[in-house]
């Protein structure tokens, strides 16, 4: 087996090179052995391997001991959702996410969608399966079947109040998972008139890449809703627990700035919440927060970190820059296409286009992320701690340094030799100029030890 399989927060790796069907019969064991389960749900994606890989997974938990609740084809939040209605102690989700279709893998959560990560039984359940060692069970698990998707529907379809307003909503789902959550608009046909892209589950992945981070995968949504002349675009990731959204203009809506407009509806209804915003976001995400009466908490990058932070600090909302939006409704994990009917019931609810709700959050201007390969990723913190020294620094999740006028987040990767940096200004010219600074450094970082 293949050790690189096993991330941070979850098992990913190309089939059948790095991830076949024994080893994920020993995943399967080792995932019944370290967490004592009695029964696990699984569900799969639409992937090729993703049948083999699922009955192998099952075997293995079966022939530890534990019973399988075959969940069917489901999407990841969809996983989440039966952890926290079913009688299960964990759920998995057989899925590689947004990777092409030679990927595949396994997204794990105890019950109540608890994630499992490599600091919280992720790197034992890796030993256990390398080894291969395991204790025989008195007897063998159980195999029965649960479909959680009507209820699933049900649940967040109440959430809709379109007002007897009429929307055209373009929605991208890339042949990919975010169609199993076209139901929830299609039970609307009197409020929504749906336009869809890539929509052909026999035609899996076939299209391009299932990642609206990836601003070029949104080209042919943005024109689909420019022609269609749609209020709203929608595209889901591969397995549809990230969500990216385009304005009636067709232009792309920064997921943090999503965010912030999440925030503000969801405070409306309860004020005085705590809200959770990815460090990574605009200064206008804590702004409008704070405006609507919320608690602002930044958060570290990655839903493992974001789930265990808003249980601890009782927050009721989440917002990630990659698009991913995490509510209590859906025991704080994401619920692929809340955000959508949301947004939708704001737009209702005041009349203004999805534009006019996003403006008034554009108040300053962020670079995006930006990628740099280094050799050492230590050396060159160092070099920028002392740098901008003069700032007020943390070290929540890499290093974030705030000025008055701007500020910059570096951060190393955990898996590629990347510094990740994030930087905002009140100008235009400000942040391209130190965005520029802070690449030199970085990048030419060899000169500067």
């Amino acid at each position: 087996m293949e050790p690189s399989i096993f991330k941070n927060y979850d098992i990913r790796g190309i089939y059948p090179d790095e991830l076949d069907a024994p080893s994920a019969y020993l995943i399967g064991r080792a995932v019944a052995a370290h967490l004592k389960t009695k029964r696990i749900g699984i569900g799969r994606d639409i992937r090729s391997s993703s049948p083999e890989l699922f009955k192998s997974f099952a075997q293995g938990v079966i022939d530890q001991g534990a019973d399988v609740i075959d969940l069917g084809i489901i999407t990841t939040p969809m996983v989440y959702f039966a952890a926290s209605r079913l009688d299960i102690d964990a759920a998995v989700s057989i899925t590689a996410s947004h990777n092409p279709p030679q990927y595949n893998g396994m997204k794990i959560a105890l019950r109540g969608a608890i994630p499992v990560g490599e600091h919280t039984g992720l790197s034992d359940i890796r030993d256990r399966a390398i080894s291969g060692h395991f204790d025989t069970p008195e007897q063998k698990g159980t195999m029965s079947s649960e479909d959680i998707r009507p209820a699933y529907y049900g649940y967040f379809s109440s959430f809709a109040d379109f007002k007897g307003k009429h929307f055209t909503v373009a929605i991208d789902t890339a042949n990919a998972m975010g169609v199993f959550e076209l139901p929830i608009y299609q039970q609307f046909p009197h409020n929504l008139d749906i336009v869809n892209l890539y929509d052909d589950i026999d035609k899996a992945f076939d299209c391009h890449e299932a990642n609206p981070l990836k601003l070029e995968t949104l080209d042919e949504l943005r024109s689909t809703v420019r022609a269609s002349h749609a209020d709203l675009g929608v595209a889901y990731d591969g397995d549809a627990d990230r969500v990216g959204f385009i304005d009636e203009n067709g232009e792309i809506i920064p997921m943090d700035l999503v965010t912030g407009l999440l925030a503000s509806i969801i405070l409306k209804k309860r004020p005085g919440s705590t809200i959770l915003y990815d460090l990574r976001s605009s200064r206008a995400v804590k702004e409008i927060i704070e405006e609507n009466g919320g608690i602002a908490l930044e958060c570290r990058v990655g839903h493992a970190n974001i789930k265990r932070q808003m249980r601890d600090d009782g927050a009721i909302f989440a917002g990630e820059l990659s698009g991913h939006y995490y509510f209590e409704e859906n025991s704080y994990a994401e619920a692929g296409t809340l955000p959508a009917i949301l947004l939708l019931n704001y737009m209702a609810e005041t009349g203004k286009s999805i534009s006019e709700l996003v403006s008034v959050l554009k108040r300053y201007y962020h670079s995006g992320e930006i990628n740099s390969e280094v050799a050492d990723k230590d050396a060159i913190l160092a070099v920028l701690k002392e740098r901008y020294a003069d700032g007020k620094q943390h070290e929540l999740d890499g290093l974030k340094v705030d000025y008055p006028d701007w500020w910059f987040n570096v951060r190393p990767s955990n898996t590629e030799p990347l510094l990740r940096l994030n930087l905002e200004a009140d100008t235009a010219e400000k942040m391209k100029a130190k965005r520029d600074e802070l690449l030199a450094i970085i990048r030419g970082s060899t000169d500067l030890h």
